[in-house]
């Protein structure tokens, strides 16, 4: 992002650490400076532009941008999320931490990447439209949710293998790299996702969710918006609390998520992002009330359960 911005010695003090997030996210294209999405609603997939960039200079390293259609690399893997949720990537699209995408500091943007953890074996098919990490000899930054699929966010690294697969599709809204990770689980090769992917979602065959299905308490649940569509009602949720320090939020949700789905919703109001959190959904209200209980002794006396569409 604002890719017409010369480089220059001002950078040097990128890579600093994030608080709560293994990953340093400050560099010359993105960070908590660049333009923040306030509107409500989710945020927009896609929208941004295909972008190589000149080469460019961070903390005295030397990066250089280019086409790498053989890029295969071992290195160690970070990921980022709430401080830098909703502000626009490196490619002028929006960061989404609950997306399958990923910052590499010189591959094409956007493009395609499978991600393996070579510590557990597991794989993922990234989006890659950001720029980054700039922290030692790091190789990729990935999204939160991609480091809960790869199963690493809680230890906040890992040591993985990135392969470039190509261009992505410039304004995809995730069927396409839903496509691209249902093949990988198939077993369908790497030089073949692609066009299998784009077999796939041109005869409109499957709209499934694009992230591996791991039983892993190390995975995220899903968003509440996908959800609460797979629940009839009645749905509880216990609301913990809301945050204006999205550290604060992400250590809540790390409280609770041995006690099943905690979600956390970003609310944009005029004094800035709040961030709820919440447990839920859950369809039995005793199961709520246990819940309950459970925040209330956890020491947070403000929680209280609420009803899946009762205005909060």
């Amino acid at each position: 992002m604002r890719q017409l911005l010369k480089l220059s010695a001002v950078f040097i003090a990128v890579g600093l650490m994030v608080a709560g997030c293994s990953s340093a996210k400050r560099n010359p294209f993105a960070g908590i400076g660049s333009p923040y999405y306030s509107k409500a609603g989710p945020l927009p997939k896609g929208g941004g532009h295909y972008q190589l960039g000149d080469a460019y200079e961070v903390a005295g390293v030397q990066f250089t941008p280019r086409e790498q259609p053989g890029y295969d690399k071992t290195g160690i893997a970070s990921w980022y999320g709430p401080q830098f949720h909703r502000r626009m990537t490196s490619n002028g699209e929006w960061f989404d931490m609950n997306e399958l995408t990923a910052a590499h500091a010189t591959l094409p943007l956007p493009s395609y990447a499978k991600v393996t953890n070579l510590e557990n074996g597991r794989s993922v098919v990234v989006r890659i439209n950001d720029r980054g990490p700039f922290v030692g000899t790091r190789i990729i930054d990935m999204s939160r949710r991609s480091a809960e699929v790869l199963g690493f966010k809680p230890r906040g690294m890992a040591k993985v293998r990135v392969q470039y697969i190509g261009a992505a599709p410039l304004n995809d809204q995730g069927e396409h790299l839903a496509a691209m990770n249902r093949e990988l689980r198939n077993g369908t090769p790497l030089r073949q996702l692609m066009a299998a992917a784009n077999d796939e979602t041109n005869n409109g065959t499957q709209t499934a969710a694009a992230e591996p299905n791991y039983d892993d308490d190390q995975v995220a649940e899903p968003t509440i918006a996908s959800a609460t569509s797979d629940y009839q009602s009645p749905e509880y949720f216990v609301q913990v609390g809301s945050f204006a320090d999205p550290y604060n939020a992400q250590r809540a949700r790390e409280e609770f998520e041995g006690s099943g789905p905690v979600q956390v919703e970003e609310l944009v109001g005029s004094a800035g992002p709040l961030y709820r959190v919440r447990i839920g959904p859950m369809r039995s209200e005793g199961q709520a009330q246990t819940a309950l209980r459970q925040a209330v002794d956890l020491g947070h006396p403000d929680a209280r359960l609420v009803m899946a569409n009762a205005a909060l």
